[in-house]
């Protein structure tokens, strides 16, 4: 008797995918390190800080925590928190500036 398709089927991933990861993971933090050593500064420095982090944590989640095979899961453990955060930035933001004028127009006097 055949085993029907998704049950029981399931032996995990190949030790080579993991390697591949591990991999890509060295990789990715070396360059990394590379933006310090070669003293990148201002924006372009953390855009790929940023950019960096970000894939490698989308690795580590994706194949480690087994959501690359669950879409919805992934959408919502890695896309919804990081939206969640920007829009609460950009009301605190929004907060901040009207704080910022309220208070000079109101210690600026007369």
């Amino acid at each position: 008797m055949h085993p029907v398709a998704g049950h029981g089927t399931d032996h995990g991933h190949s030790i080579r995918l993991y390697l591949l990861v591990w991999g890509w993971l060295f990789v990715l933090s070396a360059c990394s390190y590379l933006i310090d050593y070669f003293h990148v500064q201002g924006a372009v420095r953390w855009s790929l800080i940023l950019l960096f982090m970000f894939v490698k944590a989308g690795l580590i989640v994706a194949v480690f925590m087994h959501l690359a095979w669950e879409r919805l899961a992934l959408i919502y453990a890695i896309l919804v928190p990081p939206t969640a955060i920007l829009i609460f930035v950009a009301i605190m933001t929004a907060e901040a500036s009207y704080t910022l004028l309220t208070r000079l127009s109101l210690l600026a006097g007369p």
